[in-house]
């Protein structure tokens, strides 16, 4: 980055880490599989623990892509997808990933010493698991966060329990509003992140592209603003970008990771929006120093993600290269721009006069404002289904969900544009009874 940041910060990563995550050791039998692994076949290994692939009922696999082509598991790789496998990913999906990264992101870390915050990545089982055990990894009790509500509710089952403080930041359809956080970040001064007693704000979690639920894309200069407050403030973003391979202009946007010269930014993304939700491959990617606490975590819990999911997934991206990769995506996208040309019509033709809404340049959701309806949680919860019809309350997605709501999320990425129509038609008949 040229400009105000283009001096690195000396990343002091220890002040982001949480006693529990401080405390985690490497796991040794963890540590003998991974070198059982990449040790040559002469070795003889009387270490690892690990289950005699030869008693396994399963012997091979073949796996049929939509283009007609074929993934073909043979018997030795079957052997090894059906294995405990190294706790950061199979080496061969971990590398393909690092270099999406790179071709897609171009990150400035890629080129730094470990200690100053070289991007590393690990493979999770879903961003989710990625997600959650980064707050464990910062998050102390009493902690103060910030992200843009209402958000992800499954961000806020993983935060919540953790008795942080989360702070609310403004956001429109364009998303994080820099002024408004710099009014917050008001209440500290850039040398209080050094004082743990003043408890500045730890990090910033945002979904900069179609957002969940409210369908919000950032753009690229409030992205520049908001990594020049983490910059001046020191705090880490955490950036969950799920639908960045569902954007439906071009060119993407650029994102957090390409702009962290400081290496600050720790980025999760997913496979489940154009591969597959239950193959749940996810990665993880940021400062070495933060994601090696992750796997020490993922260690401690799941071991790793199936390493039969991570054979398929990377047979198959191996099998289209990038190129093929990203002609997938672009599939995908065209797919989801005709579900929201649909739902956008249908809004227009059953909605109009009762509700609000912007047009989504990401992901897959219509963030619907009701109009005469203060909140939407016992019209959606109680009486939709009577109209046969499910959406989402608005409620939901709030940090305290007791908060009333006028929002319903729509979704338009499963039902037919015929389906969506008669959707919206009943949700119209809905909220006409409900102002009654």
């Amino acid at each position: 980055m040229s400009g105000k940041h283009a001096e690195l910060k000396d990343m002091n990563y220890a002040r982001f880490i949480a006693a529990v995550s401080a405390a985690r050791t490497e796991s040794p039998i963890r540590a003998l599989t991974d070198l059982m692994l990449r040790s040559p076949p002469s070795v003889i290994s009387l270490a690892a623990g690990v289950p005699n692939p030869d008693t396994f009922p399963f012997k091979s696999a073949s796996v049929v892509v939509r283009d007609g082509t074929t993934i073909e598991i043979g018997e030795n790789l079957m052997k090894k997808a059906l294995q405990y496998s190294a706790s950061p990913g199979i080496p061969e999906l971990v590398s393909w990933l690092k270099d999406l990264q790179k071709t897609l992101h171009n990150p400035p870390t890629l080129t730094y010493s470990p200690d100053k915050g070289q991007m590393e990545l690990c493979v999770t089982s879903g961003s989710q698991e990625g997600l959650s055990k980064v707050f464990e990894m910062i998050v102390n009790p009493g902690d103060n966060v910030l992200l843009d509500a209402p958000t992800y509710s499954g961000t806020l089952a993983a935060l919540k329990p953790l008795g942080c403080n989360i702070i609310c930041v403004p956001s429109d359809q364009h998303g994080i509003i820099p002024q408004a956080l710099k009014e917050i970040l008001s209440k500290w001064k850039p040398e209080d992140a050094a004082k743990p007693e003043r408890k500045s704000p730890k990090f910033l979690y945002t979904i900069p592209n179609g957002g969940n639920p409210t369908g919000a894309s950032l753009t690229t200069e409030r992205k520049m603003e908001i990594y020049q407050l983490a910059h001046e403030y020191d705090f880490l973003i955490i950036e969950d970008d799920p639908y960045y391979f569902l954007q439906f202009g071009k060119p993407w946007a650029p994102t957090f990771l390409s702009m962290d010269v400081d290496g600050r930014v720790l980025r999760t993304d997913s496979m489940s929006k154009i591969l597959s939700s239950g193959l749940r491959i996810g990665f993880l990617s940021g400062p070495k120093p933060l994601v090696d606490r992750v796997i020490l975590h993922i260690q401690a819990s799941t071991l790793h993600t199936s390493t039969f999911t991570q054979v398929v997934t990377s047979q198959l991206l191996h099998k289209w290269g990038m190129k093929g990769f990203l002609e997938h995506t672009e599939s995908v996208i065209d797919f989801y721009s005709r579900q929201r040309v649909a739902m956008l019509s249908s809004a227009d033709k059953w909605l109009t006069g009762l509700a609000e809404w912007h047009s989504p340049s990401a992901g897959m959701f219509l963030w619907i404002k009701v109009k005469g309806v203060a909140d939407t949680h016992q019209m959606i919860m109680e009486k939709a289904m009577q109209k046969e019809v499910l959406l989402v309350p608005g409620s939901a997605f709030n940090i305290e969900t007791t908060e009333s709501s006028p929002y319903v999320r729509a979704s338009f990425s499963i039902s037919s544009p015929e389906q969506i129509d008669q959707g919206l038609e009943r949700l119209a008949m809905l909220i006409k009874e409900e102002r009654k």
